[in-house]
């Protein structure tokens, strides 16, 4: 810029940087960064480094919580409440839009189309053309009942009160048989109770529903049946009362209750909640005890008879939310109704904008709670697609996770169209082809946790590459052919697999050997390993699923390593086990165990301070009187996984082995006793793979375990693999990571395209073989370029 020009520049056009100084969220040691605005930054680093709680934590989390102070106290109170990061100075910060990688909610209700404001719009649609026309949008809604009722009401009129009769009806879309889930349940008496044992003697079979406890006292109160007399002699009202009976009113020993009979109570307390999102034992009930089918009166489209009898070119919303995506987008381009024409144009860019991100392969019916992390990542894309906002910040979450080499390059391009609009684009990511395009990069370290939280390195891709990083060094690494592959003398068969996508697959998959499932996203990989593999016996599955912990949960109660510390301690000292709980008997009395106390301030955000009387350590100073091994409790659990490994050896075998896992899976800087809402998306995958390693399984399935792995960790995985197979275990990958492939014993290949353009088994064999078909597969293409 001339001496003129800078002397011309407007004030306003100074603010080209988000500067961060003095960033200590988590364990970041003081960063300070200067982030340039409109253009792409990548964050790299290796799991657990600290890129999370820069880019989200600190840059993404104070401008949300910037925006949400510009409203009323009141509108705050029904918003989530953001305390401000731990920083120094945050400047130069525009709106910031997250597109992460959580789940998105588990509601059985919820489906593609009701997260993405598409059957909404099909809804109002319909509403508008269909034929013959039934009713309003909420007709054509399946989260909405029909309803209708009459009676008086009393009206105040010129100051006199008449009663008045008045009648309403509502016409929802709801199926009634199903109440819009699609499916319905039934129940297995036999699986609820023994009837050869009264309920005294323990005939529920159901989780928590003891004689000891409440369910105990009002069975024996209720009066309804006699709680000693075997359920088989019970008479046809008595077993009607306590399997179906309505709720009732009830008094025992003197408390108020409601008395609901078993079935009603099932279904309200497990059946109305997703299964995924129950605790272990309970999801194992339902699973013995229910069985889902298909609703036989709306054929799992979960729609009303009215709402599907109503039709656009032949064409019900029933068979609109069925259709592929790509598929939909071509049908309502063909359809011509001037009178919503803003609206045929809006549905069409983001049926468009799927098609676009490379989810056509979806169709609006899809449970929203069966997509991955990447799936549901770009789902919440679409919205941001062709947004006329600008000078916005987007920051993404490894937005290449569960994407196909081939599909990498499409989303490289949709970041590239997002900041040539004038937006800032921040990306925590490891893939190269992804780093490659940044115009800047911040790669932090040099290690995970604790050993973290540096910038080791700030500048272009290529001064990276030249840069004595971990980042730096291993981005041009690329793996090799393995020069032999393990041989299989057995197999398990699959035959005729049809889920979802999938067309009469029959394949063999080799037992005893690393074996890779690959193809692009969408493929058919989730349905043919999920669908006919796991729940076989013997089989382990490590999938993405999220960890459910409160932030009371920590590495050492996940894993079950504190049951043996406990007991060692317990024994050690002649005192319960129970006292070397923070949820339990040893809980410090003033914090509850937590080690902080928090004060809800209702509009502001909530403030944790550390208890004062245990200064955090959770414990009672009773308890942290008694050792092993010369520490006690509250120091054990401050060890990192390392320090653990090293500390245990020798002393107590049960902890050491688990601790061993951990450090397998390149998690030696964890501390045991660090709460697992802390942990990143990669970490609580590898947690996940540690614990299921002890499980007897002869068969495992991982599910791309190379989620949020650092390109320098991806050769430990292969290392871990490799023990795994050479142990006598059976490995089965779903992957898309090259250097996984490549060190594969065998490749099973599906496509060649998503959705309905795959499903077939494209090629079986090993990794050399796949390169030399090349040009057959896409794979194949991508695999022979990536190793030379």
């Amino acid at each position: 810029m001339s001496k003129a020009t800078r002397a011309n520049a407007h004030a306003a056009d100074s603010h080209d940087m988000i500067r961060v100084t003095g960033a200590r969220v988590n364990n970041l040691k003081d960063v300070s960064v200067e982030i340039p605005k409109r253009r792409l930054t990548a964050f790299t680093g290796v799991s657990g480094s600290g890129k999370s709680s820069l880019v989200f934590g600190t840059i993404a989390a104070e401008s949300q919580r910037l925006i949400n102070e510009t409203y009323s106290a009141f509108v705050q109170g029904f918003m989530p409440n953001m305390a401000r990061p731990d920083v120094d100075v945050l400047d130069g910060l525009t709106t910031a839009i997250i597109v992460d990688q959580e789940r998105m909610g588990s509601d059985p209700r919820s489906t593609v189309g009701t997260a993405t404001d598409a059957n909404a719009m099909l809804r109002i649609l319909f509403s508008r053309v269909g034929k013959p026309h039934i009713g309003p949008p909420q007709a054509f809604s399946f989260n909405v009942a029909s309803i209708s009722g009459a009676g008086a009401v009393t009206v105040e009129k010129a100051g006199r009160t008449t009663k008045e009769r008045r009648s309403f009806s509502i016409l929802g879309g709801m199926c009634s048989r199903c109440e819009g889930r699609g499916s319905v349940n039934d129940i297995d008496l036999t699986a609820l109770y023994d009837d050869s044992k009264s309920l005294n003697e323990g005939a529920l079979t159901i989780p928590g529903y003891s004689m000891d406890g409440w369910y105990g006292r009002i069975f024996r109160g209720v009066g309804y049946f006699d709680p000693d007399k075997p359920i088989k002699k019970y008479t046809k009202r008595e077993l009607n009362d306590l399997l179906y009976r309505e709720p009732t009113k009830i008094k025992v020993e003197g408390i108020n209750l409601t008395y609901v009979g078993l079935i009603p109570q099932i279904q309200k307390s497990m059946l109305a909640k997703d299964v995924d999102a129950m605790q272990p034992h309970i999801r194992a009930f339902v699973e013995r005890a229910v069985t889902f089918t298909t609703c036989p009166e709306c054929e799992g489209t979960r729609l009303s008879p009215e709402a599907r009898s109503s039709k656009i070119k032949g064409v019900s919303i029933a068979d609109a939310c069925a259709m592929q995506i790509s598929d939909l987008a071509e049908w309502v381009g063909g359809v011509e109704a001037p009178g919503v024409a803003p609206l045929l144009a809006s549905l069409r860019h983001t049926l468009d904008s799927f098609v676009e991100i490379g989810l056509g392969y979806l169709s609006l019916e899809r449970p929203a709670g069966t997509l991955s992390g990447g799936e549901a990542q770009r789902t919440k894309m679409v919205r941001h697609l062709g947004s006329s906002l600008t000078d916005v910040t987007y920051v993404f979450d490894e937005p290449t996770i569960g994407l196909h080499p081939h599909d990498i390059q499409r989303m490289n391009n949709l970041l590239i169209q997002l900041r040539d609009k004038g937006n800032t684009v921040l990306v925590v990511e490891h893939k190269p082809e992804t780093i490659a395009i940044a115009d800047h990069v911040v790669d932090l370290g040099p290690k995970a946790g604790s050993l973290g939280g540096q910038v080791m390195f700030e500048g272009t891709v290529a001064d990276l590459r030249d840069s004595d990083t971990i980042t730096g060094r291993h981005l041009d690494d690329r793996a090799t052919l393995k020069p032999e592959t393990r041989k299989s003398s057995t197999a398990l068969e699959i035959r005729g697999a049809d889920l979802h996508n999938l067309r009469d697959v029959d394949v063999d998959i080799p037992l005893g050997v690393l074996v890779v499932v690959t193809g692009v996203a969408g493929s058919g990989k989730s349905s043919l390993i999920h669908g006919s593999v796991s729940g076989r016996d013997g089989v382990v599955v490590v999938d993405q699923g999220a960890i459910r912990g409160s932030r009371r949960s920590n590495p050492a109660t996940y894993t079950g390593l504190l049951d043996p510390i406990r007991k060692a301690f317990a024994k050690e000292n002649g005192v319960k086990p129970a006292l070397f709980s923070a949820n339990s008997e040893g809980a410090c009395p003033n914090c509850n165990g937590a080690g902080v106390i928090y004060s809800d301030l209702v509009v502001m955000a909530g403030v944790a301070t550390t208890c004062e009387v245990c200064e955090g350590k959770r414990f009672q100073a009773e308890v942290l009187d008694y050792e092993f091994g010369g520490k006690n409790i509250a120091e054990v659990l401050g060890m990192s996984v390392d320090e653990g490994e090293k500390f245990f050896d020798g002393k107590l075998p049960a902890a050491h082995k688990i601790l061993d896992r951990l450090a397998d899976v390149g998690l030696g800087y964890l501390t045991l006793g660090q709460p697992l809402t802390t942990l990143s998306g990669g970490e609580r995958q590898r947690i996940k793979l540690a614990t299921h390693l002890g499980e007897k399984g002869g068969v495992y399935v991982l599910d791309e375990p190379t989620t949020g792995l650092h390109l320098a960790d991806v050769e430990r995985l292969l290392g871990l693999l490799d023990r795994l197979v050479d142990s006598g275990k059976s490995v089965i990958v779903v992957e898309h990571h090259q250097a996984v492939m490549a060190h594969a014993d065998w490749i099973i290949d599906l496509g060649p395209g998503a959705g309905h353009d795959g499903g077939e088994v494209v090629f079986e064999g090993t990794p050399a073989e796949l390169v030399a078909a090349g040009e057959k597969t896409l794979t194949g293409r991508h695999l022979a370029e990536y190793v030379g």
